[in-house]
């Protein structure tokens, strides 16, 4: 019998520890759904890496949000820095550090920073989920 891990490595597949500062970050404002200051982000683990989700970080300024949207996938975001907001059609959440927004597919929602502070998270949806932008 073959360990777990001879086999992983065998087939290419193994652990990977994906650091801070490794992901290039990419100004992402130019995006159409996004509005109102500069968003950027990068992927942490996407489909370079496997078969079934992405887990993406993005940072909004000050005022920066996307448009109403909705996805083909359940979507979690996880706040990682400032303060911000998710909203769906039925009102607006204020979200911080460590708190976390479960979106199920097909949701009319929106989400980004707040007018005075900036808004980090981490979003994960599975890898063949699509956007339809609503507004």
């Amino acid at each position: 019998m073959v360990p777990a891990l001879l086999l992983n490595l065998l087939e290419g597949e193994y652990m990977k520890v994906i650091r801070r500062d490794e992901p290039p970050v990419e100004d992402r404002t130019s995006a159409a759904i996004f509005v109102g200051g500069r968003v950027t982000g990068h992927s942490i683990v996407g489909s370079d890496m496997n078969d079934y989700y992405n887990f993406t970080s993005v940072s909004f300024e000050p005022g920066a949000r996307t448009k109403f949207h909705a996805h083909t996938s359940d979507q979690v975001l996880y706040v990682t820095e400032g303060s911000g907001i998710v909203a769906d059609e039925s009102g607006q959440v204020e979200i911080n550090p460590g708190d976390a927004a479960y979106i199920p597919a097909g949701e009319r929602h929106w989400h980004g920073a707040g007018p005075d502070s900036a808004l980090t998270h981490i979003s994960l949806q599975s890898a063949d989920s699509t956007t339809e932008i609503l507004e």
